[in-house]
């Protein structure tokens, strides 16, 4: 297995997108997650109209001007796979998606044993495959543990490495789409930036962060 090509996996999507009415239909993304995707900014004030979802609908609405798009968010603020797992298909599948985000990279690192992380990522991704979504999964986006990296309390840190490690592996395992938010971000310090420009709290993206995985996102979207 492998991750599908970026440009090619959303091809029938794409196409559907360029339709003009009446011949086109409602495309239903739903973002599926914790926090982040839920627009939580500096907890407990959310900020939606500025998180990945709606930046990714404005992209798309640009992008493709005649087509019909809802981007449905049933993140949840604190839950990690296992609980958002279990809610999928009541929460998730019943609004018949195209495209199925998941998002759960910061709040699974403290889930374990590892198996059940893996197992609950597995089980949703086949249930949206069964349904004839196609999946991309999201990589954590980074948090103040970065700063732990060299510390003796880098346990945080390196257990958010190991979930960009293991998200990575399921798409590949699962052959789905990634999104490497993690990637996205340290890009973002390698070139001289800091991960303080990138959050709104110690563990919750701001504007610019929200924008940054948007844009990654939209890459599975490319007009041709």
């Amino acid at each position: 297995m492998m991750i599908p090509d970026r440009l090619s996996y959303l091809g029938d999507i794409i196409n559907e997108l360029k339709k003009m009415w009446p011949d086109n239909r409602t495309i239903n993304i739903v973002c599926h997650g914790h926090s982040v995707p839920a627009g939580y900014f500096a907890t407990p004030y959310i900020n939606s109209l500025s998180s990945y979802p709606q930046l990714l609908k404005n992209i798309l609405c640009e992008r493709f001007p005649f087509a019909s798009v809802n981007v449905i968010v049933t993140a949840i603020g604190g839950e990690n796979s296992l609980l958002g797992s279990n809610r999928f298909e009541k929460d998730v599948l019943c609004h018949k998606p195209d495209v199925v985000t998941i998002d759960y990279g910061l709040n699974d690192r403290r889930t374990d044993p590892k198996e059940l992380t893996v197992s609950a990522w597995t089980k949703m991704i086949n249930k949206a495959k069964d349904r004839g979504a196609k999946v991309i999964l999201l990589t954590p986006s980074l948090d103040m543990s970065y700063y732990m990296r060299d510390d003796k309390e880098k346990d945080d840190w390196d257990r958010l490495t190991k979930q960009d490690e293991l998200i990575k592996k399921l798409a590949v395992m699962n052959n789905v789409g990634i999104c490497d938010s993690f990637g996205a971000f340290m890009k973002y310090i390698a070139a001289g930036g800091e991960i303080t420009d990138l959050l709104s709290s110690k563990n919750h993206p701001n504007r610019l962060g929200h924008e940054m995985i948007a844009n990654e996102l939209s890459k599975w979207f490319a007009a041709g």
